[in-house]
């Protein structure tokens, strides 16, 4: 139960600063253009740290050594604080996974189904809640 408790804080407190570092970076990025330079560069940056951090952790004793484990730092930084600053980073990690294993069709599906999908289902929320909208008020 107490590990339990404190993976939620680990994700919590990585989520609390990738909020953070998200907004701050629409902030600053976002001043009165039209091109969403704001959330492409968090996404293109979220995926740069995603792979610095799992190089790292996978080549350097400095994690253990600084008490940090690996179940943690992925709890913490990549599915905490790259996981609320961008979920494209997540994407491309896994698609170096599938990649990584071979699965070259597969890792392909995903990505086409991701991008072409999310876009969809997108325009879908967008229309069925205008319809509902329209039912309830009309």
């Amino acid at each position: 139960m107490r590990l339990a408790l404190l993976s939620y804080l680990f994700v919590a407190l990585g989520g609390a600063f990738g909020a953070m570092a998200r907004y701050g970076m629409q902030v600053w990025l976002q001043r009165g253009v039209e091109f969403p330079w704001g959330t492409l560069a968090a996404n293109l940056s979220g995926c740069l740290l995603l792979g610095i951090a799992a190089e790292l952790v996978a080549s350097s004793d400095w994690f253990n050594e600084a008490g940090l484990i690996p179940d943690q730092y992925r709890l913490l930084f990549a599915v905490g604080f790259c996981g609320s600053f961008t979920t494209f980073s997540t994407l491309i990690l896994e698609l170096h996974t599938m990649l990584g294993r071979g699965e070259l069709l597969y890792s392909f599906a995903y990505f086409a189904s991701s991008m072409l999908g999310g876009f969809a289902l997108f325009f879908l929320g967008l229309a069925a809640t205008r319809g509902l909208m329209t039912l309830v008020s009309g």
